[in-house]
């Protein structure tokens, strides 16, 4: 007979998915608690992903101001990730007493990558020891592929603890890798509270891979920091040159082979065009390639950058009047937000959840294609030298869309409503488990009963008893003590 995984949902409304779809800046998701409601309670909070600080990025930013404005809001939270050389491993603290655990677990090569080995079991000691000791009452788990995130579900579930998953990609149904990821990631999903996801697109092909209740899965996007990315005051004048920017890894999947078909035949176009493309990656060789190529064409107006760090992005992002993103998939496109921030005019491949971040009138699409890109750039282009896009009004707009404020928030309220979910029997984890499949699903039931008789081991050797309570971040102290180191500074400046 066959089980159903995702928990008391028919089939039918397993594959259903929400129609129609929102634009992100009109913020779908949980409802907010009214002013009149009850009092918040504190949750003790670990949140875990394989790329966190110092690597810089869309999902370390998103952890990062989450966890922040988390502590903010009075609860307990912790960030919890592998080690990174040279010397980033222990116990560290990030601003506000941000708490960071950086586990003895060394990434995969290529090291740029960040992804740890995946496994079952190789973390549990040390994750075990911290939940207890960090008094952890739910894990939140952050990209799909991250397995250090889905090993950290898998124990949190075996100590009792209230799970909850966000989906930052999108990943396709076919490849050998994407079947087998797939397969992992609807084993571990099948046990979760709650999922989020970062745009509507993103949301159906999460239900999809997972088989998930879509009441099960929420949509909160990603935000930015506006003040961080103002334009510049004036703008950036036009006097015959338009600078179109591109910042991106410079991989496959950013579509970076269709910059390099587009680009010389966009400067053929319009001769007073130049490119500013900041980002590294394995693709770089070949943009280089490119520009020697065309020489005699491009001359000086296609300038590489490199790799940009990410306070410094903004600097990047002013010297043009237009963004370029060509990226061949994207959930939601946290560069996008960033670029249309700091006053830049969008062009964009129509691919994942892009088309929902912006209002028509601020983002120009192409299919991705290259001369569909080509022309998009040509109407921008034409656009920004008439004057109708006008960067201090895009930038002002922007930042009422999206509020880190706000996706915490209803972050929060993801977290209440499971942590008011009743924890089910260990027969009906057996049973979403046994749900994944007719061979892996029974390998899912062996792998959770050996978790709880490794844990049986882990008790026997260290009691939870004997591990002792970490004293929260006293925030009064932290301040006060800022403060004597201040007075002590202007002292000797004196």
């Amino acid at each position: 007979m066959a089980v159903n995984n995702a928990r008391g949902a028919s089939p039918a409304r397993q594959t259903s998915l929400p129609q129609p779809r929102q634009s992100l800046h009109q913020i779908d998701g949980p409802p907010l608690r009214s002013a009149n409601s009850s009092v918040r309670r504190s949750i003790s909070i670990a949140l875990i992903s394989d790329y966190l600080f110092p690597k810089v990025g869309g999902v370390e930013s998103h952890i990062y101001q989450l966890g922040q404005l988390l502590l903010g809001l009075g609860h307990r939270v912790v960030l919890v990730t592998h080690s990174y050389k040279p010397d980033r491993h222990g116990i560290r603290y990030l601003s506000c007493g941000l708490k960071v655990y950086y586990l003895p677990l060394e990434p995969l090569p290529p090291q740029s990558a960040h992804a740890t080995l995946p496994a079952f079991f190789h973390a549990f000691p040390h994750l075990r020891q911290i939940f207890i000791r960090e008094r952890i009452e739910l894990v939140h788990s952050h990209v799909a592929l991250s397995a250090l995130g889905m090993e950290a579900i898998l124990h949190a579930r075996t100590l009792g603890l209230k799970a909850v998953f966000t989906d930052h990609s999108l990943l396709g149904l076919g490849g050998y890798g994407e079947i087998w990821g797939n397969k992992v990631s609807k084993a571990v999903w099948s046990d979760i509270e709650a999922a989020i996801c970062v745009s509507h697109t993103a949301k159906e092909n999460t239900i999809i891979r997972g088989s998930l209740d879509p009441s099960l899965v929420h949509v909160i996007p990603n935000a930015v920091v506006a003040s961080a990315f103002r334009p510049l005051e004036p703008p950036l004048p036009i006097d015959g040159e338009i600078t179109i920017v591109c910042v991106s890894r410079l991989v496959y999947r950013k579509g970076i082979d269709l910059l390099i078909a587009a680009l010389p035949r966009v400067c053929a176009s319009h001769p007073t065009v130049r490119f500013v493309i900041a980002g590294d990656g394995p693709k770089t060789v070949e943009l280089e390639q490119m520009r020697e190529r065309h020489q005699a064409l491009l001359g000086d107006r296609v300038e590489l950058l490199g790799a940009v760090r990410h306070e410094l992005v903004r600097d990047v992002l002013v010297r043009g009047h237009i963004f370029l993103n060509t990226s061949l998939t994207e959930a939601f496109g946290i560069g996008i937000l960033e670029a249309a921030c700091a006053g830049l005019y969008i062009v964009s491949t129509r691919v994942g959840g892009v088309p929902e971040i912006l209002p028509p009138d601020l983002i120009d699409f192409a299919e991705p294609d290259v001369d569909d890109v080509v022309a998009a750039i040509g109407r921008a282009v034409a656009h920004v030298q008439a004057g109708q896009h006008d960067p201090i009004c895009t930038h002002e707009r922007v930042s009422t869309f999206y509020s880190w404020a706000d996706v915490t928030r209803r972050t929060e309220r993801v977290y209440e409503l499971a942590m008011a979910s009743e924890r089910p029997p260990l027969i009906e984890r057996f049973r979403r488990s046994y749900g994944v499949g007719v061979v892996f699903g029974k390998l899912m039931i062996l792998l959770i009963a050996v978790d709880y008789m490794f844990l049986a081991l882990l008790e026997l050797l260290w009691p939870a008893e004997s591990i002792d309570e970490a004293p929260p971040f006293d925030q009064a102290v932290f301040r006060e003590m800022c403060e004597l180191e201040r007075d002590r500074d202007d002292a000797a400046v004196t």
